[in-house]
């Protein structure tokens, strides 16, 4: 029990905590935007796939980091733009359009890797970059928050600062008043002139936007290669997320945060050698527990305000 606190405790273990945050709050903040123009983004975990694979693939080819990661963000962002053509355009249920986009991610990055590579699990053949990790030079020096704040992948650093652009985009301008609008009254914002169709549009496309981000810092980030299936469910955490936050920017990131401190938590339990099989279920199990306590706040507050 002493070496659990030990490794709880610690600023390896805070460290941690964002690093795995990172990609469950990018395409956390994705979602919260297609929410608020009242669209559901059910795809988010195939769009993080996607972005993945897409900038391990355009990073070994054009030997860039930075151009595999502008490779996995437009990719990323034709998908959801096709979700939207379907949804918006075609009138396709957005539940099943999303659910569409989740399958056709996880077979088709399969047959991708293996047209690419020749391998279906991994990318390991494939010469991929890796985006850098920043020292922040005075912030590395002070104790405790030095080992905490400092060294992370740059994409982390990205999502923080985008928690503030959100919070900005949907509070302070034009854009993000249209989208509230939309999301609270579509009839009432046509019939000022507001396109219903084009905003959603937007905001589907800024959604797999931050996506795409999440899924290239599993492959360029997290790791320095590509696996099948690697996003392992975080697609669909980030969505419990956004709804645990009450479709508020800082109640998504504080979410984000509770869902990253579980993974963390759980690869912490793998070195005490607890077994693998149950630290595996820690997140999931949280996923749970988060969206439990959503419907119960929900159901009080329609309660308090029928009342």
């Amino acid at each position: 029990m002493d070496s659990f606190w030990s490794v709880i405790f610690s600023t390896d273990f805070a460290f941690s905590v964002l690093r795995v945050t990172t990609p469950i709050l990018l395409a956390a903040l994705g979602a919260l935007i297609s929410n608020k123009a009242g669209i559901v983004n059910i795809g988010m975990e195939g769009t993080m796939l996607t972005g993945a694979l897409t900038g391990v693939i355009v990073s070994a080819y054009t030997g860039s980091a930075w151009v595999g990661l502008l490779g996995a963000v437009m990719s990323g962002i034709l998908l959801s733009a096709v979700l939207a053509y379907f949804t918006l355009k075609i009138k396709t249920h957005i539940i099943l359009g999303g659910i569409a986009i989740n399958m056709f991610a996880s077979g088709g990055t399969v047959f991708i890797l293996y047209m690419v590579s020749g391998d279906k699990g991994t990318s390991t053949s494939l010469q991929s970059k890796v985006l850098p990790n920043l020292h922040i030079p005075l912030l590395q020096d002070i104790p405790v928050l030095g080992p905490i704040l400092s060294g992370h992948n740059v994409l982390t650093y990205i999502s923080l600062l985008a928690v503030a652009g959100v919070y900005y985009l949907l509070k302070r301008t034009p854009l993000g008043l249209q989208l509230r609008s939309v999301g609270e009254n579509p009839q009432a914002a046509q019939s000022v002139g507001i396109s219903v169709v084009k905003i959603q549009t937007i905001a589907l496309l800024l959604s797999g936007f931050f996506a795409s981000l999440g899924g290239a810092f599993m492959s360029m980030g997290y790791l320095s290669l590509f696996t099948r299936d690697m996003t392992a469910g975080r697609g669909w955490i980030a969505i419990a997320a956004e709804a645990l936050g009450g479709g508020s920017t800082v109640g998504t990131f504080v979410a984000s945060l509770i869902f990253g401190a579980t993974n963390a938590m759980a690869n912490a339990l793998q070195i005490l050698k607890i077994p693998s099989e149950l630290v595996a279920t820690f997140p999931y199990a949280a996923t749970v527990i988060g969206l439990l306590v959503y419907a119960i706040a929900e159901t009080r507050r329609k309660k308090k305000k029928n009342s």
